[in-house]
């Protein structure tokens, strides 16, 4: 065997082995696909096995997770620290080999895929961010920020919706380093997709922008590599190679049938499928010559080393440049980010008034966009509702000129999601990306995975509540919120003002979790705070206005904190010791140790929640000796001023509720 028919059939050993092993898996589609991962791995690939950090690499993204095996099987091939005994622990427990690939636990892994169509859409991002970080700091004659992405996907992720609304944005920036091999079998879970995947896909990409190459026979290593080579030679678009393979290559009884999709092909029937393709018949046992043949760290150390050459160059020729990237690839904020902050703070508190809690994003934006080269933005064709745009700062990214800041998603909330995780993960950027509150339900997957990955995402939601009036109940979230805080890993922040709203932002910034900023459409009045109150505001709950030994405690978010404060105000009329907490951020509260949350809701006392939206989350909260004003219906197209009454979220109920209570 050739060294390209070593690679695969290394492969197919390692897959058909670790998913019999496992007794679970996907076999298919890793021995279907295993003559593109030789191609591309051995012939194109740029990538250093010893640093998978390493600034330069291409990135590859297996979008069909299901076929884990073949990435696994070519990393370890190859020289990653990733090895024999891990693909023997396949699907395992707290093995360095997950059933899908996993970031951060198996080296060489770029992203956590998912469900179809999501590795495809976040390459998107990948190749976005290559061409926008070029664009910044390459020189003549100094490609700092100079690879491909490449991308491995099936029948199945060009199906899924997510993989289109991405793919279109993609061809219409042009994104010529962006490569998909995709593995056309014809073959899902449900046998033979003919009857419901019936379109021309060719025609469809050729649509969207992208340069087609059509019918390659995927185990024809000649007719692969000269596919890889035509669309690296395409600047102007980005590439669809389509591969026709058979799933399960190689197996006399299974090869070609959906059998070979989702189990094991069992003993009787690897040993067949070596005897067939003459390989060696011991369990997990490769070809004398695999990994001297397979390994790319040699070549990897080299790549590397000519790029570290250029950075070198690069520092002495453009030293400030050079600082702003080794600081942005870092993740570092740049030096006295939070000194402006609190003067900024101490400021809103000060000048008072009432605004939009999106229009106070909108101002931290305006704040840190000038700071912060690496942030970059976006809306899903909502920018001028959810105020995304910095008038100091943004500049939109558009086709042949990827300088800017500013990415216009048009109407496709779930790519926006996808994208915005890509661009997080390639480093450097700090994405952020605005809807409306409701639509998250159309993104609610990308921000699973952006939770799951832990990847430091802004997500500006913003009419937040009923309070978006006359757009009815279709746009008036009423269970978003609480849902959002059900996802582990994600902070959901509702200020309601402009100072915890600014708060918010530094929160997101720090985190290396993704955020949930719900903002509100209509203004809202800034609360006074001492100096100290305004420091426990980044506890996501705290004191707004104290009582000593109180009788009843308020609790509000967002908008209806003003409506706390003014209960307050009539119940303390009363003789009434009232204590006020505003609870932007339920999530970091939570967080805090028992004895600061014990301040803010004294055991024992009643408590009264007020949210607009489902009760349920915060009975918790207010526990036995206390009530939830909230919405446990759809909300109703009419102005907000008459819905706040009619869903009972007024200063009468509260002050009436708080006394029944009582």
């Amino acid at each position: 065997m050739n060294p390209l028919q070593t690679f695969a059939a290394s492969i197919r050993i390692l897959s058909m082995d670790a998913v019999q092993k496992a007794n679970s898996g996907h076999p298919g589609a890793p021995m279907g696909m295993a003559d593109m991962a030789a191609v591309l791995w051995l012939k194109h690939l740029r990538v250093n096995p010893a640093d998978t950090q390493w600034h330069n690499r291409d990135r590859f993204v297996l979008s069909n997770g299901h076929a884990s095996m073949l990435q696994y099987a070519a990393l370890h091939l190859t020289g990653y620290d990733l090895s024999l005994d891990d693909l023997k622990n396949f699907r395992q427990l707290h093995s360095k080999t997950p059933g899908h690939p996993e970031y951060h636990d198996t080296p060489g892994v770029e992203l956590t895929t998912g469900p179809l169509g999501q590795g495809i859409a976040t390459a998107v991002g990948f190749a976005i961010a290559e061409r926008h970080m070029a664009a910044r700091y390459n020189r003549e004659r100094l490609p700092l920020v100079d690879h491909y992405t490449y991308v491995f996907a099936g029948d199945g992720c060009l199906m899924e919706g997510v993989s289109s609304e991405a793919c279109s944005l993609a061809g219409t920036l042009g994104l010529g380093k962006l490569i998909c091999l995709y593995d056309s079998n014809g073959i899902s879970i449900d046998g033979e997709i003919a009857p419901w995947f019936g379109e021309d896909t060719a025609l469809r990409y050729e649509a969207y922008g992208w340069q087609v190459i059509r019918d390659v026979d995927g185990h024809d290593h000649a007719a692969l590599d000269a596919a890889i080579t035509a669309a690296k030679a395409e600047t102007g678009k980005p590439t669809l190679i389509i591969c026709r393979t058979k799933i399960g290559y190689g197996s006399p009884n299974l090869q070609g049938t959906e059998k070979t999709h989702g189990a094991p092909l069992g003993k009787e029937e690897i040993a067949l499928t070596k005897q067939a393709l003459g390989l060696p018949a011991g369990d997990f046992e490769l070809p004398p010559d695999a990994y001297q043949i397979a390994s790319l760290r040699e070549k990897g150390a080299k790549l590397q080393d000519e790029w570290e050459r250029i950075w070198q160059e690069y520092q002495d020729k453009y030293p400030m440049e050079a600082q702003e990237y080794a600081r942005v690839m870092s993740g570092k904020l740049p030096d006295g980010l939070d000194r402006i902050i609190e003067s900024t703070l101490a400021q809103y508190n000060e000048a008072g008034g009432a605004i939009a809690t999106r229009k106070a994003s909108e101002n931290a934006i305006n704040l840190l966009a000038p700071l912060m080269p690496e942030l970059i933005g976006g809306s899903a064709d909502l920018t001028g509702s959810n105020l995304t745009w910095s008038k100091a700062a943004s500049k939109s990214i558009l086709p042949g000129d990827f300088s800017g800041n500013y990415l216009h998603y048009g109407v496709r909330e779930f790519a926006m999601a996808t994208i915005m995780n890509g661009l997080a993960l390639y480093g450097g950027l700090r994405a952020y990306g605005g809807t409306f509150l409701v639509f998250s339900d159309y993104m609610r997957n990308g921000i699973r995975l952006s939770a799951l990955m832990k990847l430091p995402v802004t997500y500006v939601l913003t009419h937040d509540s009923i309070g978006l009036g006359e757009d009815g109940s279709t746009h008036q979230p009423i269970e978003q919120i609480a849902s959002l805080r059900l996802i582990p890993n994600l902070h959901v922040w509702r200020p309601c003002d402009q100072q915890e709203t600014l708060v918010a932002w530094r929160s997101a910034l720090n985190q290396t979790t993704p955020t949930v900023l719900a903002l509100s459409r209509q203004n809202l009045p800034e609360q006074k705070r001492s100096e100290a109150t305004r420091k426990t505001i980044a506890k996501g709950g705290y004191i707004l206005e104290a009582a000593e030994k109180p009788d009843l405690v308020l609790v509000a978010t967002g908008s209806e904190v003003a409506l706390a404060t003014a209960a307050a105000a009539e119940l303390r009329q009363e003789g009434l010791r009232i204590q006020v907490v505003s609870m932007p951020c339920l999530d970091i509260y939570q967080q805090q140790d028992a004895y600061y949350r014990n301040q803010v809701l004294p055991k024992g006392v009643p408590t009264v929640v007020i949210e607009a939206g489902v009760t349920l989350p915060w009975r918790g909260i207010c526990g036995d000796r206390g009530t939830v004003i909230g919405i446990d219906t759809f909300g109703e197209s009419a102005p907000a001023a008459e819905l706040f009454p009619l869903f009972g979220l007024t200063v009468e109920n509260v002050v009436a509720k708080s006394k029944a209570l009582l």
